[in-house]
């Protein structure tokens, strides 16, 4: 190694893989993937490297790797083999357990020394062995690297044997100035990349790792950094929207799958005919954005404008030629949406209703009428308990899903719930029910918003528990990787709902409904619906960042534990629970009275035949068992009154100053006297403590 640490005779290491066109979706995953791969092989392989950085365009994949040590270091072997009885015979000859590990030594037994451990005498070996050559590990390393990339489905090509996602038309494995020789994927690897496929097709012979990414960019018409490109993108989209009066919108989703399709963008301004305007805003991003992949423009006040911004692939000389086509691309796909606006207003929302029953929802579960029909009656119920507007519940709830079968969610499936919203409003029904019938889907995913309707919450909420109820009640319950149904979303999804917009339900009163209204009868599925919500609301608070300054995680497994044990029917009442412990947690009686706990716990598990009765003030003999009975009825009602009414802060805050009485009854009492009468009520006061404790959460399920 020099002063500054880098391996004596390091070089840069570059891989690159010359494909067809990749998936743009699946660029990122396998850019990082790949680079993840050779980085883990080098590490294991004990070399010592520097910086990785990863390349991805369409149609390749690369990783630089610098100052990459020539050759593994000498490692130290220090082995001890078999006892020397077992090594040689009566008469000193060598046994085969002795002539066995001098082979795997690569030694003669005579090389072989002895080392005396503990009570017996063993054969040992103490060798050096010579790191290998990098070079020659190199192929390998990326071979295994490639073959562990998340290809779902590999496809061959021509006539050879080698499965990639696309046909591979380029190898470089150059080793600083050296290239490597090696076959991988059928394809013979050299040191020449190739640019851009129509400005620059020729060969670009590289002399050093290092030059890779200039190369590309200056003769090859190639970014060849996904993040470079993808910021050069946002600054020449936003730089064009501006140039033209308006402002870009640049969704995440799109600036990743635009900079997976160019190698060299160039962003090209086109506009459409203004009477496209007059389309729902969503249906025109929509089309924009998820079809043609362009991106939108609005104005100042943040409506759009008939701009549109595309990338292109390629510096044309004739950017009017490149305008015109997209023009010409996008004019019909808006002339379609328009006709399906069109014929979908002349059928009123409600009118589809009935042909809901026509669609089926599950083969087992009958049609998507049917389901309506459950989430009716099981929002209902939801508004009921909540004192909320139970027709405008029942009318979202009817209403939610007629727009599955309008044109323009037929063309646009993403669109579902956003045009029920619109056609609900133009046809003069309640806003809060057209809000409502937007909102029923959300939360789409993790981070989304919540429903803000109290009909948009009630029919969320019954739409994802009909979905488990059912699909369980079947069941095709989920496994590890398969989830067709989406029901780890669904029970996610109801989580949220209850606990960030603090709604208190009895979630387990509301499982067995739905389960109930199941036409496919299941005695296991309530609890099952109900074991699997529970464990998505382990993951939910186990999940959770920790906050500012806090080393680990904010909740802990055995914190969730804790409480799960009291059984709380309401997700509400979980989270108030466990937000009390956290903070009790903190307090510096904590430690010591959650120890008392568990050795509580323990005590009376061992209690054969005891069973809990009053506590005998004429059996209280000792000072300190005189005291916690004592501090006991003090605090005991105003301990169960803060539990009734979920303020288990203060319960357990005023729990915690028992622990100057709890560390003395267990310094200066016997619990298992002799004397049976003195042991039970001793115990019955154990049980008291702990039942006080228990109104909140098991603290024995604590660690300490």
């Amino acid at each position: 190694m020099t002063a500054s640490g880098t391996p004596l005779g390091a070089r840069d290491f570059l891989v690159e893989i010359g494909t067809e066109e990749l998936p743009p979706k699946a660029l990122p995953d396998l850019e990082r993937a790949f680079r993840d791969g050779i980085a883990s092989g080098l590490a294991a392989a004990g070399l010592v490297y520097g910086a990785v950085q990863s390349f991805a365009t369409p149609r390749r994949l690369a990783v630089l790797v610098r100052t990459l040590a020539t050759r593994q270091p000498d490692q130290d072997i220090r082995r001890r083999g078999p006892p020397v009885s077992a090594a040689f015979d009566a008469a000193g000859n060598p046994t085969r357990a002795a002539s066995a590990f001098a082979e795997s030594c690569g030694v003669t037994l005579a090389e072989l020394t002895r080392v005396q451990e503990g009570k017996g005498e063993f054969l040992f070996y103490a060798g050096r062995k010579a790191g290998a050559v990098t070079a020659g590990l190199l192929p390998g390393i990326v071979q295994a690297a490639l073959e562990q990339l998340p290809i779902p489905k590999r496809m061959r090509w021509g006539a050879g044997e080698a499965e990639f996602v696309r046909p591979v038309h380029w190898i470089v494995l150059l080793f600083g100035e050296e290239t490597l020789r090696a076959t991988l994927l059928d394809t013979q690897a050299g040191s020449a990349t190739r640019g851009h496929r129509f400005h620059s097709p020729a060969p670009i012979t590289l002399g050093s790792p290092a030059e890779y990414a200039e190369a590309l960019a200056t003769h090859g018409k190639v970014v060849a950094s996904f993040e470079a490109r993808r910021t050069k993108i946002r600054g020449a989209v936003e730089a064009c929207a501006k140039e033209i009066g308006g402002r870009a919108i640049v969704g995440e989703a799109l600036l990743d799958e635009v900079t997976a399709l160019v190698e060299w963008p160039v962003p090209v301004a086109g506009r459409f005919e203004d009477r496209f305007l007059a389309l729902p805003r969503e249906v025109l991003i929509s089309t924009l954005q998820d079809h043609q992949r362009y991106f939108p423009v609005e104005d100042a006040a943040g409506a759009l404008t008939p701009w549109f911004i595309t990338v292109s692939n390629i510096e044309s000389r004739e950017p009017a030629q490149v305008r015109a086509g997209n023009e010409r691309v996008v004019r019909p796909r808006l002339a379609d949406a328009a006709f399906f606006w069109e014929q979908d207003r002349r059928t009123p929302l409600a009118a589809r209703l009935p042909g809901l029953d026509a669609v089926t929802f599950q083969a087992k579960l009958g049609s998507l009428g049917a389901k309506v029909k459950r989430i009716e009656s099981l929002s209902a119920t939801i508004a009921t308990q909540l004192g909320w507007n139970v027709s405008h519940v029942q009318r979202s709830a009817a209403l939610a899903k007629c727009d599955l079968l309008s044109a323009v969610v037929g063309e646009f499936p993403e669109l579902q719930g956003i045009m029920g919203s619109h056609y609900a409003a133009a046809d003069g029904e309640p806003s809060v029910v057209a809000a409502a019938i937007r909102e029923h889907y959300l939360p789409r995913g993790a981070g989304d918003t919540l429903p803000a309707t109290e009909p948009g919450t009630a029919v969320a909420l019954a739409d994802r528990l009909d979905t488990l109820a059912g699909i369980f009640a079947i069941g095709q319950k989920p496994t590890g990787t398969k989830d067709p149904f989406g029901l780890r979303r669904a029970a996610i999804g109801v989580l949220r709902i209850l606990i960030e917009k603090r709604i208190d339900l009895d979630l387990r009163a509301l499982i067995d409904t739905a389960v109930a209204l199941q036409t496919v009868k299941n005695a296991k599925a309530a609890n099952e619906v109900h074991e699997y919500v529970s464990e998505r609301l382990r993951a939910y608070y186990l999940e959770q960042p920790a906050g500012p300054g806090q080393p680990a995680a904010k909740y802990t497994t055995e914190m969730i534990d804790a409480v799960f044990a009291t059984t709380p029917r309401s997700p509400l009442d979980f989270d108030a629970r466990l937000g009390a412990l956290a903070g009790f947690l903190a307090l510096p009686e904590a430690a010591s009275l959650a120890a008392a706990n568990k050795r509580i716990a323990n005590i009376l598990k061992k209690a054969e035949g005891f069973t809990p009765g009053a506590v005998a003030m004429a059996q209280l003999r000792e000072p300190a068992e005189q005291k916690l009975h004592a501090a006991l009825a003090t605090l005991r009602e105003g301990v169960q009154a803060a539990v009734a009414r979920r303020d288990y802060v203060t319960a357990l805050t005023a729990l915690a100053g028992l622990r100057g009485e709890v560390d003395a009854f267990f310094d200066a009492v016997m619990v298992n006297d002799p004397d049976e009468a003195l042991r039970t009520n001793r115990l019955s006061l154990l049980a008291e403590l702990r039942a006080l404790f228990s109104g909140v959460a098991d603290l024995s399920k604590l660690p300490g």
